[in-house]
């Protein structure tokens, strides 16, 4: 994700229930400690030093968002102090995703990863990959297939691929309008996008409730499976 608080020296922070009109909406997820690895490796992290870093907050008597709140506050929450003051802290960082701590409004403390800095990664010697690709905002689809440098090869098919199962939210609800703004304007590649979620569509409520390890009432507690609207006019064919 490239997120960033609404004015400097605040955090990222969020409250639990459906996004209102000019917020971004998310799933909150919890998983167990032995899950914690494939989750780092999922944001290109290194399991390894996310180890560390949990013992580290388990040494303080913290759980794992709260203590990265307490550095977040201590440098005013400015992303690129924070990233190098954990770089310093465990001796790494990761030109991918680094983990930021998103004080919610019942008191508990999430973790969200966050696409390391465009600025700064944390550490002069690791460049990120939003600086490698030159990505200073959050690219469209066709932006992100029109990326075009030395040594770049673009996975078209992939990175389509890719756009889709990020879009897949919409079929719980999620409002994804603003990745699919632009799309419509290119039949081709919204008919590519449009198969491949037809595709998926059918299997995903039970691949999603099995990933998250909710049972049906508990999903339908939550969402209440209406499709985001921009989602739905591709479901039903209609662009």
């Amino acid at each position: 994700m490239d997120i960033e608080p609404d004015e400097p020296g605040a955090p990222i922070s969020g409250r639990v229930g459906r996004a209102d009109r000019g917020e971004l909406g998310g799933i909150l997820l919890e998983f167990e400690r032995e899950w914690f690895a494939a989750v780092a490796r999922r944001e290109e992290y290194d399991p390894g030093a996310f180890e560390r870093l949990v013992s580290k907050a388990e040494a303080a008597g913290k759980p794992l968002g709260e203590f990265l709140f307490a550095i977040a506050e201590s440098v005013s929450f400015g992303l690129d102090d924070y990233r190098r003051e954990l770089r310093d802290i465990l001796g790494y960082t990761s030109p991918g995703y680094i983990f930021h701590p998103v004080p919610l409004a019942d008191g508990r403390v999430a973790i969200v990863a966050v696409g390391s800095g465009y600025h700064s990664s944390g550490d002069p010697a690791v460049v990120s990959r939003r600086r490698e690709f030159e990505m200073d905002r959050l690219l469209g689809l066709g932006e992100a297939l029109a990326l075009s440098r030395p040594g770049l090869a673009i996975d078209r098919e992939g990175q389509v691929g890719y756009f889709a199962e990020c879009v897949l939210g919409g079929i719980h609800g999620m409002s994804v309008g603003d990745l699919l703004a632009g799309v419509g304007a290119d039949g081709e590649r919204m008919e590519s996008v449009a198969r491949l979620l037809r595709s998926e569509a059918e299997g995903e409520r039970a691949r999603f409730l099995m990933a998250t390890s909710l049972d049906r009432r508990r999903y339908e507690e939550r969402f209440d499976g209406t499709p985001d609207p921009s989602i739905g006019k591709i479901l039903a064919h209609d662009f």
